[in-house]
């Protein structure tokens, strides 16, 4: 199936990461910054889908209003066989099939994996949240030092 995104259903910053991914020659529609990703969700122009761990999720935080759908589950991270169906019937609930999407994990990476899998089942439209929520690990094995959702202090909470 095509991945390729329409012109004019997407907002410029979006049709820019898409170029940008099809020039690097990337299986997913793009990425963008977690800056971007807060203008664009906030703005209604896309829907933000957390796909990290229910426990990520609560323990650490997530951002208010977004869904979510995990990529994989439980302590020892078991890839979910349901992602796919799970996104589509979220996406479905929420806007429609080809609203845009912006996935976030934790660092950025479980993320490109799963906007990969969105993108194989012909979800043309969904992008990952480069950064993640947390950030890339540091020197000091610590996260959200210089990158991420949290980093950029940008709105979550925590339960």
């Amino acid at each position: 199936m095509s991945t390729a995104v329409q012109d004019t259903e997407l907002p410029s910053a979006l049709q820019a990461a898409h170029n940008d991914a099809q020039a690097s020659g990337l299986a997913h529609a793009g990425g963008v910054p977690p800056t971007v990703a807060w203008d664009l969700f906030t703005a209604g122009q896309a829907l933000l889908v957390d796909v990290r761990s229910g426990e990520e999720r609560k323990f650490v935080g997530h951002v208010p209003g977004s869904l979510h759908v995990a990529w994989a589950t439980g302590t020892a991270l078991t890839r979910n066989p349901r992602f796919v169906r799970e996104l589509e019937a979220a996406i479905a609930k929420a806007a429609t099939r080809d609203a845009p999407v912006l996935l976030l994990c934790r660092s950025g990476k479980r993320s490109v994996l799963a906007a990969e899998a969105a993108a194989k089942a012909g979800l043309q439209n969904v992008f990952n949240v480069t950064e993640g929520f947390e950030g890339e690990i540091d020197d000091r094995q610590q996260r959200g030092a210089s990158d991420g959702w949290r980093h950029h202090r940008l709105p979550w909470v925590q339960d």
